[in-house]
């Protein structure tokens, strides 16, 4: 991930058998990381079964709050694609009958449309 780029908040994608490393303790059986993202040290994972959110805190990002979503909690979602001008591109996932969605950004490299497919696939199937 370039350091610009994790700075401004846009997410990176990583390997996912590091994060399966990193989050094993949290995974059931059966459980597969599909992708997995990176902001700065904040870490979204999509696996077979849910979206789970890694939120590194403290200087040195020991402490970790792990929030797990189930694909079934989430009620809608959309994706904006970068532009010509605009490099990043959105997610934004609305959970239950919260009015405001939870937002992350991409940056223009990443896949934003294999992260919709696997939305769309755990949410609708």
């Amino acid at each position: 991930m370039g350091l610009l780029s994790g700075l401004i908040g846009n997410a990176s994608e990583v390997d996912s058998e590091e994060v399966e490393r990193f989050i094993d303790s949290a995974l059931i059986d059966g459980e597969q990381v599909e992708k997995a993202y990176k902001v700065i040290r904040d870490v979204m994972v999509f696996t077979n079964k849910r979206l789970i959110l890694v939120d590194r805190q403290g200087v040195r990002g020991n402490k970790a709050e792990v929030l797990s979503i189930p694909y079934g909690k989430i009620t809608k979602f959309s994706k904006e694609s970068a532009g010509t001008f605009d490099l990043d591109a959105e997610l934004k996932i609305w959970l239950g009958s919260e009015p405001n969605p939870m937002t992350k950004e991409f940056k223009a490299g990443d896949d934003i449309d294999q992260v919709y497919k696997i939305l769309s696939q755990y949410t609708l199937g």
